[in-house]
């Protein structure tokens, strides 16, 4: 892999100092301040996402929350694409996707305290690479429908999509970052479900939407 000349050095700082910002808004907060539902971190899980969003009873606000955190993710990439010469559009675009995901996880406006980057990671890998995005989706849908539990479907779609991408680009890091990005994109969201995995292997993880008494 070529190295990148200053100005594009510059550049990729710049789009990744971007997409974290961008990636560090909590929708799901401010939605819920706003609509005057309380502190969304007092609430449930005390997550961010839209699946503790869904608990206050709000699907309006859930739905929302989910809408925005997953355009984050695929407008910073958009930015970064609009923004970077194609030349070594790849590897700029590939670290703004991570950028903005690592700030959903970890925001600077919460005290690096965020959410678990599922909606914007789905978000920012569709802009990124359109068919690891959409089958990562399908996953996370087919997979959450079927079991009723919004992490696994998660994780489904965060081990799929690095073998998705690795089939689309090939088994070499060095042609591409987009490998690289769904890889650690992917491992970060798992980490971050590290407490889900647990409570579905002994089958406690709630069902989203709860069952009726």
């Amino acid at each position: 892999m070529s190295s990148l000349p200053s100005y594009a050095l510059w550049l990729l700082a710049a789009m990744a100092f971007m997409g974290y910002v961008l990636g560090s808004v909590p929708f799901g907060l401010i939605l819920t301040n706003v609509a005057g539902v309380g502190d969304l971190r007092k609430i449930g899980s005390g997550n961010i996402g839209a699946t503790n969003v869904l608990r206050t009873g709000r699907k309006d606000l859930a739905a929302a929350t989910l809408g925005l955190d997953a355009a984050k993710g695929a407008l910073a990439v958009m930015i970064a694409w609009i923004m970077t010469p194609p030349d070594f559009s790849d590897r700029i675009l590939a670290v703004t996707a991570l950028a903005v995901v690592v700030g959903h996880c970890y925001p600077i406006f919460l005290g690096f305290k965020g959410g678990k980057g599922v909606a914007t990671g789905l978000g920012a890998l569709l802009a990124l690479s359109p068919i690891t995005g959409l089958i990562g989706c399908a996953a996370w849908l087919g997979v959450a429908k079927l079991t009723r539990i919004s992490s696994a479907g998660a994780l489904a779609a965060f081990i799929i999509m690095p073998f998705v991408t690795l089939a689309l680009y090939g088994f070499s890091f060095q042609a591409s970052g987009k490998p690289m990005a769904v890889l650690l994109i992917s491992l970060l969201v798992l980490m971050r479900h590290s407490a889900n995995i647990g409570r579905i292997l002994n089958g406690t993880e709630p069902r989203v939407p709860p069952k009726q008494k």
